[in-house]
């Protein structure tokens, strides 16, 4: 065989082996940790790869909101409440009649 298929068969099986390194680094170092920040209901700085908890306003100032309905909207936007059941779904299709 000649020697230059053979190491350019080399070099390309070398920079598949680096792409494949490559993508698999930034799964599981940037992908999957953003994934499961997010799952968690916190909030991911990708700039400096943080998973950051939420806080109301009212924790760091004491306030407390009056409004149930508010207060219980706030929590679930922070992630202490779950969602309400069939929140995110969408809405089913309409059955159109002859």
């Amino acid at each position: 065989m000649n020697p230059v298929i053979r190491r350019l068969g080399f070099i390309f099986v070398g920079i598949f082996f680096v792409i494949n390194v490559g993508v698999m680094v930034w799964q599981f170092g940037w992908v999957r940790p953003r994934e499961q920040c997010e799952a968690a209901h916190k909030w991911w700085d990708s700039g400096q790869r943080v998973c950051a908890t939420p806080i109301l306003t009212s924790d760091v100032t004491g306030r407390i909101i009056d409004n149930p309905q508010a207060r219980e909207e706030a929590l679930r936007a922070v992630g202490r409440l779950p969602s309400p059941p069939g929140e995110g779904q969408a809405a089913p299709a309409a059955r159109v009649g002859k």
